[in-house]
């Protein structure tokens, strides 16, 4: 083995990389924006309508008779000015509780301001206090917006809608909630919002049922929209940045693109401008995120904007529909769909097509997705992500059963061949071209691969950084015990035990392992790579040092039965 020094270095300088992302995550400076935000008892506020800079104008019109789009805003304009006025006191809330979601409403646009993922605690150790995905105000504002657009008059994102019922639970034997609330411009014009939370569903359905009983015809679109706001440090640098982890910023997707990324702080500098149909729109975090996704079949305007109405910058997506005509006398249903929740890989493509592209395993997804796709059907089997790593190590040791198998017998021949390789340097002395070739002669007689090592611990690396993005990204493994110590997966062990017995078990297995032939370079790097891969998987998810020191353990067993073996034959 007298060429493992660059498989040596490239190994540690891989798990140098992960070490520093560990490493950044617990000591390094921390993003503010990407956090689950957690729960709060400031006093509710309005949501600040001022200068309405934030209203879309309508989309193109279905039938071509629609007026100019400056018609649209300068009727909108107007309508939300007075909309403002009405919203000088504090806003009233609606609560809505299902088994999955805990949602507040705010009548000020039929707005979602409070999104509480039931299921999801910030922290087990405060189990009580679950992640909030939606905020009402403050530096972390991120709210969900939408409304109707018209050449007359219509309830945009700013209009007061009315309720009788401010508190709706999902009742035991209850599949669904449905909460309307209505407007009325005193004039004909009547609108039903409508949300629809369905048991054990982040997806809402959200509907506008418009009533023109005002004797003219009425023209207007639907849109959505998504708003928050984002502290984005300068000066933190690449590995600090909010992306480095999990993508945090805005998606669109559509058929012919696919997934597309806008980073927030490119908002500015390149709004994001195009027109599909069967897509969507979302503002993504690590673990959870939250989608607007119009109706199949329809063209729908896409952009975003920059809005900074307090000084701070609010990050705007949306997405317009195309207008409509509603003949006097007549009604029209708006439809869209709003997802609120976590990144669960085998339901989001079943919401609305390539959903599940908000799943960012990066560059390394090629890999990461067959081993969680693997992962997850052996948890649905054995019930436990701690046993289903074990197992899925188990399976991959076996598929690469013949692999190892032909690198410990390499090596276990090259183990006999000390005492002729000594010979050689004492032969030879300090000629270490004469020495080389004679080893490479002997080596090929008694037909020994030197290089047998390599491929396996090669084959190693890519499964290794793939279950760390899995690890990383997958809410499914986010906080999963194991059994004894290990309550959280994707946590570093509490009391060190795994990375100490990897480094027994490489230890161990440097025993049985042929040194003859390398130089103390080579060598010392052997005797320190236990401490080091031990100190360094002290910071690793514990998900990620069982599945190596698991391995670890594998590899010694075989390496020593196939040791033994030939040792035995040719005694």
């Amino acid at each position: 083995m007298t060429n493992l020094r660059p498989i040596l270095f490239m190994g540690l300088l891989v798990v140098s990389f992960l070490l520093w992302n560990e490493w950044q995550k617990e000591y390094g400076p921390q993003p503010v924006a990407p956090q689950p935000v957690t729960e709060t008892t400031s006093p509710a506020s309005p949501i600040d309508a001022s200068g309405m800079s934030d209203i879309p104008t309508a989309g193109p019109t279905e039938t071509g008779d629609l007026p100019s789009a400056e018609v649209f805003s300068d009727t909108v304009d107007t309508d939300a000015a007075s909309a403002q006025a009405e919203m000088s006191g504090a806003s009233e809330l609606i609560t809505v509780t299902t088994d999955v979601l805990e949602m507040e409403i705010d009548l000020v646009g039929g707005t979602l301001v409070t999104a509480r993922l039931l299921d999801y605690p910030v922290d087990l150790e405060v189990a009580d206090i679950k992640v909030r995905l939606l905020t009402r105000s403050g530096p972390e504002m991120f709210i969900a917006q939408s409304g109707l657009l018209s050449t007359t008059t219509a309830p945009n994102h700013t209009a007061r809608y009315q309720t009788d019922i401010f508190q709706y639970t999902l009742g035991q034997n209850a599949d669904e909630i449905r909460v309307p609330l209505t407007w009325d411009d005193g004039n004909g014009v009547q609108v039903t919002k409508t949300f629809v939370f369905k048991r054990g569903q982040y997806d809402i359905l959200v509907r506008h049922t418009l009533s023109n009983q005002s004797g003219e015809n009425w023209t207007g679109s639907r849109y959505e929209q998504l708003q928050r706001s984002v502290i984005l440090d300068k000066d933190d640098g690449g590995f600090t940045n909010p992306g480095r982890y999990s993508f945090f910023g805005i998606g669109f997707y559509s058929p012919q693109e696919k997934f597309e990324k806008v980073k927030f702080d490119d908002v500015a500098n390149e709004p994001y401008e195009r027109s599909f149909s069967d897509g969507w729109l979302a503002m993504i975090q690590h673990y959870f995120f939250t989608a607007w996704i119009p109706p199949e079949g329809q063209v729908n305007s896409y952009s975003t904007q920059v809005y900074s109405p307090e000084g701070f910058p609010r990050y705007i997506a949306r997405a317009v529909s195309p207008a409509v005509n509603v003949a006097a006398g007549g009604k029209h249903e708006f439809e869209s769909r709003i997802y609120v929740g976590p990144k669960l890989q085998d339901k989001l493509d079943d919401v609305a097509p390539g959903l599940g592209h908000t799943v960012n395993y990066g560059i390394f997804t090629v890999f990461s997705k067959p081993l969680f796709w693997l992962l997850s059907h052996i948890h649905k089997v054995v019930g436990n992500w701690g046993w289903a790593i074990l197992l899925l190590t188990v399976l991959i040791k076996l598929l690469f059963f013949k692999l190892t198998e032909a690198q410990y017998r390499s090596m276990a021949r090259m183990r006999k061949l000390q005492p002729r390789i000594e010979q050689l340097k004492e032969r030879y002395g300090d000629d270490r071209q004469r020495m080389s070739q004679a080893m490479m002669e002997m080596y090929k007689t008694e037909k020994v691969n030197p290089l047998g090592g390599c491929l396996p611990i090669l084959v190693q690396i890519p499964i290794f950084i793939a279950l760390y993005w899995v690890l990383l990204e997958s809410v499914e493994l986010r906080q999963a015990p194991f059994i004894l110590w290990i309550q959280n997966l994707t946590a570093r062990d509490p009391y060190f035990i795994l990375p100490v017995l990897n480094a027994v078990f490489m230890m161990a297995t440097q025993r049985l392992t042929p040194t003859a032939g390398m130089d103390p370079l080579q060598r010392k790097l052997m005797q320190f790579m236990p401490i080091g891969f031990s100190f360094m998987f002290a910071f690793f998810p514990a998900g990620l040092v069982l599945y190596w020191a698991t391995n670890a353990g594998l590899s010694l067993a075989q390496q020593w039965y196939i040791t033994r073996k030939i040792e035995a034959s040719s005694s």
